[in-house]
């Protein structure tokens, strides 16, 4: 029965050791961060931070600091939100929308909802439109050599 207690014991320390290891660690948000980013709301049309930005420059999630885009593949849509034609390999994940007529595009390390993904529309050659509230992002600039 000692042996059946130490093996239970030493489980359940391996498994919150293990749990605490992979607990992801998030930015604090505001309340209207939340609703965007956890709720999955839109932030108004012209009103983000990043929509008329040029600099060069990353643009990452603003609930985990992972890469998403490069200022790059950011164009002027005019819809109101930034629009980037591609992301980076492997930061963005697409799943059908809750509407059942768009896509709906996640940060695909921690899931915080960033936008619509558009196809077809013809503004660029690649012929994507990332369509992102700003308030989802955090510019980093690109340092001067």
């Amino acid at each position: 029965m000692l042996k059946f207690n130490i093996l239970i014991l030493c489980i359940f320390l391996f498994i919150k050791a293990y749990s605490q290891d992979t607990v992801m660690k998030f930015n604090q948000l505001t309340t209207e961060e939340e609703r965007v980013i956890l709720h999955k709301g839109t932030e108004m049309a012209f009103t983000g931070e990043y929509t008329d930005n040029k600099k060069d420059g990353i643009y990452t999630c603003k609930r985990c600091d992972a890469v998403l885009y490069k200022s790059n593949d950011k164009f002027d849509s005019h819809c109101g939100w930034p629009s980037f034609d591609d992301a980076v390999d492997g930061a963005v994940k697409r799943i059908p929308d809750v509407d059942g007529k768009r896509t709906e595009i996640v940060c695909a390390k921690c899931g915080a909802h960033l936008g619509h993904v558009f196809i077809g529309e013809g503004f660029t050659p690649k012929n994507t439109r990332h369509c992102v509230n700003s308030i989802s992002l955090k510019f980093v600039p690109e340092k001067r050599k």
